[in-house]
């Protein structure tokens, strides 16, 4: 779901229709956009928004801004604004970044600013990005607040040359600003340079707060503020309608806090009961506009108070040209805040209430969420979070909501369980999945109604429900189902979206068992679900799992319409689930022997499974692409992706996907003619029947290799399985040719064409070698499926008749190679092959590496293997 916005905090401050031309720093900012970024800093009141303001009407580039908050302290919030900011430019820059900020399982920052930056490079004109109050972000020492300095960072380094990073803080953020100094990328305003001049000091006073100061006394406050634009300011407040000013300025003096505190409670004492209590009231609010100020006061006055404090210079800011929206300089907001919880603090629970109610009634639900959190009413915070259709927690409010319940005391979650339960949901979603059983035990602990009682049934459900999701990770069947089963039996019939999630990890765990039908009954229910009361995220992985189900059913045709309708529901850009659906179709090609498009479906999934840390789609994709190394000749390939999915199941503790690795390998093995290898690590590990098989057949035991798959067979056509039973028969005919038992071989071979020609598998065929290809002409021989056979053998590399064919090298074999590789199968050594050939042994020499080079081998039995492949021999 995307991420709401708030699109005040992307308008631009108008310039004030009074201000002091700054003309020295308006040049610093232009000079500074050849380089990467510019920092403004200073403490508060020095003018770095007002600053801004000005500058960007005489910018020499196009501007967007965003003004942060505390809430901003979450990546998925600070990204969707800035990519939001960026859209103010044009609306498809960063459409693709966005949609993945909006996924429930948030992908790493840092791929998704890679689909960012790649957006930006394409962006014609240049362009500056405002970020105002950036030390907000820093003042919450966190995870977060490092995620997001990170991801800046990052955007620095690779930052395209048309884009140029404004950052105005109180503080020097958590950035690398030693390394851009030293590269010249980095443009620095800071308070000295704020600070306005006795010029400048004289022009504001006079001319922009309406004073009539004698030279000499905008001297003394200037240098009493040392510039200070606040302190200037407040002072003028204070000395407006004095008789003795110049006394005033005599007795003013101090350091900036206590400049502060006297001229706050100067400015505040000298406004009317009305507007002071306005400004108390409404000092809770970021924003300001009329409507919501009215909810929040109980009053009809805002838009005009708000008017009338902009006229008074009284330290309120518009956000937009037509005046809507307002914001409080936050020095100001923060002594408000201070006396209204001095003078009023049983209230601010009711205004922030009340602030809620305004921002759920224009659909704005995070800010409703902060101010009912603020207000400590946690039945409403929880109904916030929970929301009618999509918890908040999945809405880019992650930090948020993990912050407040992290902020609760334990005996107010213990109050209520169910915030314990929203808790584990927001940490398993937000990937820390090792937290999340602590919180689910505790939700039990503190149930403490019967559980006849609606409210506690379903809480109990929800935690099975989670519980179920976890087991689902490490491919638990059992746990799985003892879970779901348990979940569905609790869980509120109403509750629909949490069964309907149910209802999917019973099926992952029918399929992951092998009980296909019941598999593809659970899917086909949640797809029916989500055709009944909305598509979710479930319907997308109940669809993909249901084409799996076809694909291993060798209904191609099905399987690809089903992936396809999968990226539909994925959306574009796809959620990253949609690896699995590409990654089938690539599948399915590989099998058709349409190897290009295979590769290309293999790409999108890679794309999108490098978002992804903790899923094993990363182990499926590296298998198919040992499969089409292996298919393209290039066992080394092959054989460095299955090393690197090996590393990451070491990493991620997905014990349960080595079996598939090491049976993989072992096949490269093979190919590479490296049998000793294969052995041993086959007898290092307790593989499959199947790939033991293949291992007694290259050492030349095809009676074992048949004991092992006449049994596997019986149990494949036992299940349905189609697919494994399609794969063990072409198997055993290779085992039984190898016996030389002819007739059984061809025999189970016609049955295995009859079973595969429908769908136009090709692969499974091709995959066993050159004696399947032998089989395949002697079963031409008897008159059976006679096309077919043409296209396996065309795949293949050969006629009919068994000459070469075509070879399928990028680079062909010469005659005098096609000599030489025809003597290396012999048992002639190299001296002897020489002089069979009357070349020199340095001549043959170099043909056979060229032989070598061209097959993609190291060794001679391996060269031989390949070219029996390829049909060359």
């Amino acid at each position: 779901m995307p991420v709401p916005i708030l699109t005040t905090k992307l308008f631009i401050p108008p310039p004030r229709p009074k201000v002091v031309p700054r003309p020295r720093l308006i040049e610093r900012l232009n000079e500074g956009l050849h380089r990467k970024m510019t920092l403004i800093t200073a403490p508060a009141g020095y003018g770095k928004t007002t600053m801004l303001s000005e500058w960007i009407p005489q910018s020499e580039r196009c501007v967007t801004w965003v003004s942060l908050d505390n809430g901003d302290n979450d990546p998925v919030r600070f990204w969707a604004y800035f990519i939001a900011a960026l859209q103010k430019l044009d609306a498809e820059i960063g459409k693709d970044a966005f949609a993945l900020l909006g996924t429930p399982v948030l992908s790493p920052i840092e791929s998704i600013l890679t689909v960012l930056l790649n957006e930006i490079a394409a962006f014609p004109d240049n362009f500056a990005v405002v970020l105002d109050d950036y030390h907000l972000i820093d003042a919450q020492a966190s995870d977060a607040s490092t995620a997001i300095d990170n991801g800046i960072t990052f955007l620095l380094e690779h930052l395209p040359p048309q884009m140029h990073l404004v950052i105005a803080s109180r503080e020097d953020p958590n950035l690398p600003l030693a390394r851009l100094r030293a590269r010249d990328q980095l443009t620095e305003i800071r308070a000295a340079d704020l600070r306005l001049t006795p010029r400048e000091a004289g022009a504001f006073l006079n001319q922009v707060m309406g004073l009539n100061l004698s030279s000499e006394e905008v001297t003394s406050l200037e240098s009493r503020t040392e510039g200070w634009i606040a302190g200037l300011q407040l002072a003028a407040l204070s000395m407006r309608g004095r008789e003795d000013v110049h006394a005033f300025i005599e007795a003013f003096g101090g350091d900036n806090q206590y400049i502060v505190d006297y001229l706050v409670e100067e400015v505040l004492r000298r406004q009317s009961k009305r507007v002071r209590s306005f400004l108390l009231q409404t000092s809770i609010l970021n924003w300001l506009s009329g409507p919501l100020c009215d909810a929040v006061t109980d009053q009809e006055q805002g838009k005009g108070l708000l008017e009338e404090l902009e006229r008074g210079h009284l330290f309120v800011s518009p956000l937009d040209d037509k005046r809507h929206w307002f914001r409080y300089h936050h020095l100001f907001a923060d002594l408000l805040r201070v006396h209204l919880m001095e003078e009023q603090p049983d209230r601010v629970p009711t205004l922030h209430r009340r602030a809620s109610e305004w921002y759920e009634h224009n659909g704005l639900e995070i800010e409703a969420f902060r101010h009912a959190a603020a207000a400590n009413d946690l039945d409403r915070a929880e109904r916030l979070i929970e929301g009618d259709e999509m918890p908040l927690q999945f809405r880019g409010a992650g930090a948020p909501v993990r912050n407040w319940l992290e902020s609760l005391p334990r005996s107010a979650m213990d109050a209520r369980p169910s915030l314990w339960v929203t808790y584990a949901s927001t940490l398993l979603f937000g990937g820390q999945h090792t937290a999340v059983e602590q919180k689910l035990q505790a939700a039990e602990k503190a149930l403490q109604g019967p559980e006849s009682d609606d409210r506690t049934r379903d809480l109990l459900g929800r935690i099975a429900s989670m519980r179920a999701t976890l087991a689902v990770i490490q491919h638990d069947a059992e746990a799985i189902i003892i879970q779901s089963r348990r979940a569905l039996e609790y869980l509120h019939p109403d509750n629909r979206t949490v069964r309907t999630a149910t209802t999917w990890t019973l099926g992952y765990a029918y399929q992951l068992r092998g009980d296909r039908a019941a598999a593809s009954q659970a899917y086909s229910e949640v797809i029916a679900a989500g055709e009944s009361f909305g598509e979710s995220i479930y319907t997308t992985a109940a669809t993909i799992n249901l084409a799996q189900l076809h694909e291993a059913d060798n209904a191609l045709s099905a399987a690809t319409r089903t992936y396809q309708r999968a990226l539909q529901l994925a959306g574009d850009p796809p959620q990253q689930m949609a690896s699995e659906a590409f990654l089938g179709l690539a599948r399915i090609h590989y099998l058709r022997n349409e190897l290009d498009a295979a590769e290309k479906y293999g790409q999108q999934c890679l794309r999108l499974t490098r978002q992804m840390e903790s899923v094993d789609t990363s182990v499926s994709y590296a298998l198919f692409l040992a499969q089409l190394r292996l298919a393209q000749g290039d066992a080394t390939a092959a054989l460095n992706a299955l090393e690197g999915a090996e590393a990451f199941i070491h990493e991620h503790n997905f014990m349960f996907r080595m079996s598939d690795v090491i049976a993989a390998r072992v096949l490269a093995l093979l190919q590479q003619g490296r049998l000793e290898a294969a052995v041993q690590l086959a007898d290092a590990h307790n593989l499959p029947p199947m790939s033991q098989a293949r291992v007694h057949l290259a050492r030349g035991d095809a009676s074992t290799a048949l004991a092992l798959l006449e049994p596997l067979r019986g149990e494949m056509e036992a299940k349905g399985w189609a697919r494994e039973r399609l794969q063990v028969m072409a198997l055993q005919a290779v085992a039984y040719h190898a016996q030389a038992e002819e007739e059984q071989a061809v025999q189970l071979l016609v049955e295995a064409l009859a079973m595969a020609e429908p769908a136009g598998l090709i692969r499974i065929f091709i995959d066993e070698g050159p004696p399947m290809a032998e089989l395949l002409r002697e079963a031409a021989g008897r008159g059976a499926a006679p096309n077919y056979i043409r296209e396996l053998l065309a795949a293949f590399g050969s006629f009919e008749g068994g000459a070469p064919a075509t070879q399928l090298l990028s680079d062909p074999l010469t005659e005098r190679e096609l000599e030489v590789l025809g003597l290396l199968q012999t048992e002639l050594n190299g001296p002897e092959i020489a002089r069979e050939l009357t070349v020199s042994l340095n001549t043959m020499r170099t043909h056979t590496k060229n032989i070598y080079s061209k097959l993609g081998v190291n060794n001679r039995r391996a060269a031989v293997l390949r070219a029996q492949e390829l049909g060359l021999l």
